[in-house]
């Protein structure tokens, strides 16, 4: 393995921008009984914080169980819904060919680094058929902690583990559309690659600290220039 990509999902590789909000609303009403009131910022952030975020906003404590709970009725929301999913959402311009075309190359492995549950993370690929090409076994996902940065380091763990090597920093390239993916790439050490896909501009991406930014996925041999 010469070179290990992770990608964010969210507006990386798909949209599905007005599901989440009704996720978290049946996960609250269906743990607590609580209506959701207001759902706090979610860009590139993992589940864990936002999670904890919801449960605070609405005077409920963040506890394991609950946290817990919460994870399980995301799940299933999401699951309930992923032909609903398939018909409204998409994937991003180009995602596909991108992974097709590196799943080809030698010596790369790809993953999803995500905020997503692992469940969830696969559910809302395979609504586009995406899942095929990346390597759920080495993910990172977003169960495990606050902060991005851990995510892409408990993936580097595990290719490490699967290789019985270790894996330069420099080797990760990490595909996001926010500063917090770029962030956490910095972080860690490894290749930050924006996609000005989301809510944030080409501009704001580099200013964070990006090594590469992209327009879009579309372009697949710039794609592949900048995480090859």
């Amino acid at each position: 393995m010469r070179r290990l990509v992770l990608w964010d999902i969210d507006l990386t590789l798909i949209d599905a921008r007005g599901f989440g909000t009704r996720w978290y609303r049946k996960a609250l009403a269906e743990v607590t009984g609580k209506d959701l009131i207001r759902m706090p910022n979610t860009a590139g952030r993992t589940e864990l914080a936002i999670t904890t975020d919801v449960l605070n906003t609405h005077g409920l404590p963040a506890d394991d169980d609950t946290v817990s709970a919460m994870f399980t009725a995301l799940t299933k929301a999401v699951e309930a819904t992923r032909e609903e999913l398939a018909a409204q959402g998409s994937a991003m311009p180009g995602a596909a060919q991108a992974l097709a075309h590196l799943a080809s190359a030698d010596g790369i492995a790809q993953t999803p680094v995500t905020g997503n549950l692992p469940e969830v993370a696969h559910h809302k690929l395979a609504a586009f058929d995406l899942q095929e090409h990346l390597d759920f076994g080495l993910g990172g996902f977003g169960h495990l902690s606050h902060h991005r940065h851990d995510l892409i380091a408990d993936s580097v763990r595990k290719a490490e583990a699967r290789t019985g090597r270790q894996i330069d920093a420099g080797s990760v390239v990490v595909v996001g559309d926010t500063p917090h993916d770029v962030a956490g790439a910095l972080r860690f050490g490894a290749v930050a690659v924006g996609v000005a896909t989301g809510g944030h501009t080409e501009e704001e991406l580099r200013a964070a600290g990006a090594h590469h930014v992209l327009p879009h996925l579309a372009d697949t041999e710039r794609v592949l220039g900048a995480l090859t």
